[in-house]
């Protein structure tokens, strides 16, 4: 039985690895609840009212969930500004409602301020965040201006108690992280596996495969990020290295078993092949600071053995054996490099400065989500004269960390959707717990950490939490009533609609636009990742082209969540589905092919005539983006044609394998901007000039 607990313990700690890489999201929701717990228990001595301590449990709760900066530092400075902003926003909501209406100018005013500073990165959205919730929630607890002492008091006890949360009782330890991070890693590099033996087994797996590829590749980025704080910088660039050459192996395995499962193979072969991926998965460490390399196991030579079969007496399915033995060389590589001995911390520098006065996307998002607020008063009132607030709330929810109308559709409907599903679970709480204020107190808290830990990943389970918590918080508060709960849906519906509404008819920006936009910027990442590679690969150069393939791979992931809503299932339109999949398919294998040069290529790997053919193929390369570009800044509009390889950047006279690996990836990186350059009605020509004689 022990043995048993102990298996079930041990897969549920694997899929919260995986599922929350450094289990910083873990972190996240147990500092809101243990803030919110440390507030409460410093001002009952002094016997407030229960509004009172409720909102230094806000308090506690905002800090921990807004302030996202990267550094310590970063995270105290905005933390302290939080005080005298949070001061003065309480002072504004209570003096304010003696006034009415100009408590809801205000309000819909602050709106503009909380979108628009989201330009000044993470300090400027969390301090928008807070000073606009902190006005919210002294109309939600109709708080009275003789109350306003006690309220700020309340502020600075909820600052303080995040702060020793944040800064003393849950620390962020680095290395720590790190090591949870490489868990994750391998979790995720196992499950890659699982789809692979997935693919054997019962033929075409790809959404699990997508799904298992793009889980990795976030741990590969969270490794980039973090691996800086911990070891020195040589030693963190070799570990980005190894780990994006396993990234690389990983997808290798995965598209060779693909083009293996398409012909039938005898059972015998399947059998085989899915029991090599089931033993290679069950060598994956679970702590990489116990178990002993992969290297130093039987089952890893064996691997090298039967991965090194000679073409051309290849048997039925020894693709996939040599992936796999490929897969096992690039992970003890990597585990190798992560074992070095950690060093201090390497600063990061400031990111630059954001104009305040400019008219962009950014600030035409505040205009719209102003003109929302503003429409979304007038139809909460009508709902309700004395909740309106809810719809205005979701306006600014809806306009927070969107940038088009189609995605603040998806998103006004994912928070619809679950605060009515919210209902259901707040009323059943409610009765439940009728009577029982610890009880009512545990189960809130509960509600704080589930709405703190999905807010990242799910609006929808996030919506959820939050108007579960409500109804609690009504209970509480002695004002409990199912009708309430269904003002509040109806309010949150409203404020989505309103949102929208302004979003389509106050200069409207299509999801289309801006994922054009995306695209544009995703091109000049590559323009600059391919010069810098071939500087480097000609000597002329010795930079580090891993930032730049991770700065690619950023802008990808930007177009990801932008063509969401083209790619969701709630467009009925099955044209744009398979559309938006299809660019974002194709930016995916280009930055794939990235990563496979950055992770190989070495200074001065090229020399006399052959850095000649790179810099000719490179810069018609470079002539192609341009001619994206130009499709893109100017659509419909008949621009000149692509140029297709004629094959001169590969030399027969290379030997290294590493460089020509490099070479047919930048190949294939090529056969993906033409594929994309059709996607924009950009077709391809036939090369100008051909190999000249001897080439």
């Amino acid at each position: 039985m022990t043995g048993h607990l102990r298996t079930i313990f041990t897969t549920f700690t694997d899929r919260l690895a995986a599922a929350d890489p450094g289990l910083s999201r873990l972190r996240l929701a147990t500092s809101a609840v243990l803030g919110i717990v440390l507030a409460i228990a410093a001002l009952t001595p002094l016997h407030y009212p229960l509004t009172t301590s409720l909102f230094a449990a806000i308090a506690a709760m905002l800090s921990a969930f807004t302030i996202s900066d990267t550094t310590t530092r970063g995270q105290a400075t905005t933390l302290a500004l939080a005080a005298p902003l949070g001061a003065a926003t309480i002072t504004a909501a209570c003096l304010s409602a003696l006034h009415h209406p100009l408590d809801t100018v205000l309000f819909v005013l602050l709106i503009f301020v909380a979108v628009h500073v989201q330009r000044f990165g993470p300090r400027g959205t969390a301090l928008g965040s807070i000073a606009f919730f902190l006005f919210f929630f002294p109309m939600f607890l109709q708080a009275h201006p003789t109350q306003l002492p006690q309220l700020i008091i309340a502020l600075l006890t909820g600052l303080a108690a995040n702060a020793v949360v944040r800064f003393l009782l849950l620390r962020h330890n680095a290395e720590t992280e790190l090591i949870r991070i490489r868990r994750a890693f391998r979790t995720r590099v196992a499950a890659a596996v699982r789809a692979t033996e997935a693919t054997l087994t019962h033929g075409r797996s790809d959404r699990q495969i997508r799904t298992a590829l793009a889980r990795l590749h976030e741990t590969v980025l969270l490794i980039e990020d973090n691996a800086p704080d911990v070891i020195g910088p040589h030693e963190a660039d070799q570990l980005r290295r190894r780990a994006i050459e396993v990234e690389l192996a990983v997808g290798w395995l995965t598209i060779t078993a693909r083009r293996t499962a398409t012909h039938p193979l005898p059972a015998d072969v399947t059998e085989d092949l899915v029991t090599r991926l089931t033993r290679f998965r069950s060598l994956m460490e679970r702590d990489p600071r116990e178990l002993p390399l992969i290297s130093q196991t039987g089952e890893y030579s064996r691997m090298l053995v039967e991965g090194s079969r000679i073409d051309d007496h290849a048997r039925p399915g020894d693709g996939v054996r040599k992936a796999l033995a490929e897969l096992a060389v690039a992970d003890d590589r990597a585990q190798r490099i992560a074992t070095h001995a950690t060093e201090n911390p390497t600063p990061g520098q400031d990111p630059e400065p954001a104009r305040i006065l400019t008219y962009d996307n950014q600030t035409r998002s505040a205009i719209q989500a102003v003109l929302g607020g503003g429409l979304a008063v007038l139809a909460g009132q009508l709902i309700s004269p004395q909740r309106w607030y809810w719809a205005v709330l979701t306006v600014f929810v809806v306009f927070v960390g969107t940038s088009s109308t189609g995605a603040r559709f998806v998103k006004g409907l994912r928070r619809t959707g679950g605060t009515l599903l919210g209902i259901v679970g707040g009323v059943a709480l409610a009765f439940l717990v009728s009577g029982n204020t610890p009880a009512i107190l545990a189960l809130t808290a509960a509600c704080v950490f589930g709405m703190v830990y999905t807010s990242r990943v799910s609006q929808f389970l996030m919506s959820f939490f939050v108007t579960a918590m409500l109804g609690l918080l009504y209970r509480l508060l002695g004002t409990f009533s199912i009708e309430v709960l269904w003002i509040r849906v109806a309010e949150t519906a409203a404020g989505a609609a309103c949102g929208l509404l302004a979003a389509v008819i106050v200069v409207p920006v299509r999801t289309r636009a801006v994922m054009l936009d995306d695209i544009a910027t995703t091109l000049d990442e590559l323009r600059e990742f391919l010069t810098s590679a071939a500087e480097v690969m000609s000597g002329r150069e010795n930079l580090s082209i891993i930032e730049l393939s991770r700065d690619l791979d950023r802008a990808v992931e930007q177009v990801r969540t932008t063509i969401e809503p083209l790619t969701h299932p709630i467009n009925l339109r099955s044209a744009r589905r398979d559309y938006g999949w299809h660019v974002l398919t194709t930016l995916e294998g280009i930055a794939f092919r990235a990563r496979h040069v950055a992770a190989r290529t070495q200074p001065g790997q090229l020399t006399g005539p052959d850095i000649e053919r790179l810099d000719r193929f490179t810069g018609r390369i470079g002539a192609n983006i341009d001619r994206i570009h130009e499709a893109l800044t100017h659509p419909g509009t008949a621009g000149p044609a692509l140029v297709r390889d004629d094959g001169t950047p590969v030399s027969d006279r290379i030997d290294d394998a590493e460089t020509r690996a490099v070479l047919s990836s930048l190949s294939h990186l090529d056969e993906g901007l033409i594929a994309l350059g059709r996607v924009f009605g950009v077709e391809a020509t036939d090369p100008p000039v051909h190999r000249a004689a001897g080439e």
